[in-house]
């Protein structure tokens, strides 16, 4: 009898289970990219593993270092072929697109779920139900081999976030106001159950942006309810049974946090912790040089809509370089389809393959010496986009692309009907 993750770890192991408790729960399904599978791999040697415990419940993923940028990048791509060739799985090879949008798109992580990936946002799946967590790829390989994990049942924070968003206002705004709110380490091995009418009005995609960021303020998991839109979103995906898994009545929570956000503004997270957050008014007018929408955040057709209904029959301003990076191949092929892309590159945008690369600064769009960057990531570290002296601010899909109109840090709510 508890919240959502006691309750699907509780259905996994087949006993009532509560936080606090160490469980060996089986996996329903297992992820690595490429900055974590050669490492995977190096694991599951020592270990003399002599294959996977069920390859239709693994996959690899190529989208850090896409198209390789080295030579040694592209021999570690092709361990990964070799790995999956020898043992199983799918491999998502370059241009497929981002680990955190495959793994749900493609109908591997389901409601009721315990999904682990070697890389700490595979918490995204929460907005789907599932107990989904990054693990480290020592771990990853022995869950390979076994087919089961371990955890320490976590203690869980309740978010009711009540009210409707204004114009202008999206998930991402949301998803940096709960990470300012808790900070970086507020909710460290915690789950993170997020309800409320708020939650329920956005889409699926919406809610992956901020079960995405939950990781960003320590917790395990983001997880949201299973309903009619989840259900939309997984139905026709779906490859085997499975069943969304509620909070009972009774459940209890170390907290439990109620906001109204009918009037929050736009949110911008400031260099170079993702909690050093600020309403954008603070900011408004900031001279910028490159604006980049993309990632596992906000990397999605929902994302790049958003940006499109800016920037139709506009063009970025003078001197401001204006980078996309769609989630997925699908994501790409049905922004074309929609005339999405079209106006996207009319604007003025640079469109790189579906990848990680902006995000992480592997390739694609690093900026130089002291340039200040607009980004949609997850993430605003030193040095997070390969420069140190760069300074990245945070901010929604709406925010970037009318501050890439602007030329300096703007305020979308001039322009969202």
């Amino acid at each position: 009898m508890g919240t959502i993750s006691e309750e699907i770890l509780s259905n996994h192991v087949k006993e009532e289970v509560s936080a606090g408790q160490i469980v060996i729960s089986p996996v329903d399904f297992m992820m690595s990219q490429d900055g974590t599978t050669p490492l995977t791999i190096v694991a599951f040697d020592k270990m003399e593993g002599k294959g996977f415990n069920d390859p239709d419940r693994y996959c690899a993923v190529i989208d850090h270092n896409v198209p390789s940028p080295l030579e040694g990048v592209s021999n570690l791509h092709a361990k990964m072929r070799d790995f999956v060739g020898s043992y199983g799985g799918t491999l998502y090879d370059i241009g497929d697109g981002v680990c955190h949008q495959l793994v749900p798109e493609q109908g591997h992580a389901l409601p009721g779920d315990v999904v682990i990936g070697a890389d700490s946002h595979t918490c995204t799946y929460g907005a789907i139900n599932c107990f989904s967590t990054g693990v480290g790829s020592t771990d990853l390989a022995a869950a390979l081999i076994t087919g089961q994990t371990w955890f320490k049942v976590p203690q869980t924070i309740k978010l009711v976030y009540n009210g409707s968003l204004p114009k202008g206002v999206f998930s991402k705004d949301v998803a940096l106001h709960m990470v300012g709110m808790i900070t970086h380490r507020g909710a460290t091995y915690k789950a993170l159950e997020i309800h409320g009418e708020a939650i329920d009005s956005l889409s699926v995609e919406g809610r992956m942006t901020i079960s995405n960021m939950a990781v960003e303020t320590g917790a395990k998991v983001g997880i949201m309810r299973y309903d009619e839109k989840v259900e939309a979103y997984v139905r026709p995906r779906a490859k085997r049974p499975y069943k969304g898994v509620d909070p009972t009545e009774d459940a209890t929570y170390e907290r439990i946090i109620e906001k109204d956000l009918s009037d929050l503004p736009p949110m911008i997270a400031k260099p170079h912790d993702v909690d050093n957050v600020a309403e954008i008014d603070e900011l408004v007018g900031m001279d910028i040089n490159q604006v980049f929408i993309g990632t596992c955040t906000n990397g999605r057709l929902e994302d790049l809509t958003v940006a499109a209904n800016i920037l139709k029959g506009e063009k970025i301003a003078k001197g401001v370089r204006f980078v996309v990076s769609p989630s997925s191949r699908e994501v790409m092929l049905n922004a074309m389809e929609t005339g999405v892309m079209d106006i996207l590159v009319k604007a003025g945008a640079c469109i790189t393959s579906a990848s990680c690369g902006p995000c992480v600064g592997t390739c694609n769009g690093i900026p130089s010496d002291d340039e200040v960057v607009i980004s949609t990531a997850n993430r605003n570290f030193k040095g997070r986009m390969g420069n140190k002296t760069s300074e990245i601010y945070l901010a929604s899909p709406a925010t970037a692309a009318y501050s890439a109109i602007k030329g300096k840090l703007a305020d979308p709510r001039e322009v969202v009907a």
